[in-house]
C-alpha cells in the first residue's frame, strides 16, 4: 500500500477529472468511476499523522478549542481521509484539524476513509479542504498554489478547475509571492490585506512602501496611488538615497484634501520655500519644511525663534 500512495501520477492528477466538485464524492458512500477505491473503518488516532505538505501552516486554537468540544459532546461526525503510508501509518490527506481537536477531546480511535492516492491527488485534495471548507491565509493559498505548479507541472488554468476558482484568482495569488519578506510576513500576520499587498506589487520599492503603510495607516486606496504615483511610467523611482521622505510625500499627496494643500501653498509662499503637511485620521501629523542651503536653515532657524519675522 505505501508503494502505491507514493507512485507518481501518469496524467494530471484528478484537477481535469472533477476533482473541484467537492470533497463529498471522496468520502460518500456511492462509489463511481472517478472516486478511488476506499476503506471506511476506525483506527487508532495514534496511527494518523499530519501530512507535511499540508497547505495551512497556523491553526487557530480557539477554533480548535470550540472544534473539541463540539466532538466531546457529539462524536467525530465526519471521517478523516488518509492514504496508508506504513504498516501502522497513515498520512492525513483532508481532516488535519478534525485531528488536532480529537486528541484535544482525548479520542482513542476516530473514523477514517483509507484511499489509495498518489502525491499530486493528496496534495489537490488537501488544497481543496482548505479553500472550501475552512479560510486559508492568503500566503498559505499561494503556496499550495505555487507547489503544485512546480512539483506536479500544474498550469494556472489546471489549478483552477481543480479548486473551483478562477484563472486570474490563481494568478493573482501566486504573484503576491513575490514580495519581499518582510511584506509576505505582514499579509500573513494580517498586519495588512491582501489588498495593501496587491497594490504594493505595483510599487517601485515595496519595501519602502511596506514602511509608509505600516507607519501611517495608509488604506489600500492610498497605496495604490501610492504605487501609481511611483510607476515608472511617470518615471518616478523611489531611489535608496532618500526613499522615506519620497514615499512620505507620495503617501500623504494621496490622501491631502484641499484645505491641506491650500495651507501647504500659502506657507510655502510666505517661506520661499517647500513645506509638506502630513496630517493623520488620529489628529497628529508633522509639518516638515525644506531646505537647500545654510542660509535658508539660518533664516527658518531665525523665523522660529522670533528674529527678523
Amino acid at each position: 500500500m505505501a508503494a502505491v500512495a507514493k507512485k507518481k501520477s501518469q496524467n494530471k492528477g484528478l484537477g481535469s477529472k472533477g476533482l473541484g466538485r467537492g470533497l463529498d464524492a471522496l468520502l460518500g458512500d456511492a462509489p463511481s468511476a472517478k472516486t478511488p477505491a476506499r476503506d471506511k473503518r476506525e483506527l487508532p488516532i495514534e496511527f494518523l499523522i499530519a501530512n507535511p505538505d499540508q497547505p495551512r501552516r497556523v491553526f487557530d486554537k480557539d477554533a480548535i478549542s470550540e472544534l473539541a468540544a463540539s466532538i466531546k459532546s457529539r462524536g467525530l461526525l465526519q471521517p478523516i481521509l488518509v492514504r496508508q503510508t506504513g504498516e501502522k501509518t497513515y498520512e492525513i490527506v483532508a481532516g488535519e484539524r478534525r485531528w488536532r481537536a480529537a486528541q484535544k477531546a482525548k479520542l482513542h480511535s476516530v473514523p477514517v476513509v483509507i484511499r489509495e492516492l498518489t502525491d499530486e491527488e493528496a496534495a489537490e485534495i488537501a488544497l481543496i479542504e482548505n479553500v472550501q471548507r475552512v479560510d486559508l491565509g492568503v500566503i498559505e493559498e499561494a503556496t499550495a498554489y505555487q507547489r503544485l505548479a512546480d512539483a506536479y507541472d500544474r498550469t494556472h488554468d489546471e489549478i483552477a478547475k481543480a479548486v473551483g476558482k478562477s484563472r486570474s484568482h490563481v494568478a493573482n495569488t501566486v504573484r503576491l509571492l513575490k514580495l519581499p519578506a518582510q511584506a509576505i510576513e505582514a499579509v500573513t500576520s494580517g498586519a495588512i490585506s491582501m489588498g495593501h499587498a496587491r497594490a504594493l506589487l505595483g510599487c517601485s520599492d515595496p519595501s519602502a512602501a511596506l514602511k509608509a503603510v505600516l507607519k501611517d495607516d495608509l488604506s489600500v486606496r492610498e497605496t495604490e496611488a501610492l504605487a501609481r504615483a511611483g510607476a515608472p511610467a511617470k518615471s518616478r523611482k523611489i531611489s535608496d538615497a532618500n526613499t522615506k521622505k519620497d514615499v512620505k510625500t507620495v503617501a500623504s499627496g494621496a490622501r491631502k484634501d484641499a484645505d491641506t494643500r491650500a495651507l501647504e501653498r500659502d506657507l510655502s509662499n510666505i517661506l520661499g520655500l517647500e513645506v509638506d503637511i502630513d496630517h493623520s485620521k488620529k489628529g497628529a501629523g508633522d509639518v516638515t519644511i525644506s531646505y537647500r542651503t545654510l542660509d535658508q536653515l539660518d533664516d527658518i532657524c531665525r523665523r522660529l525663534m522670533g528674529a527678523g519675522v
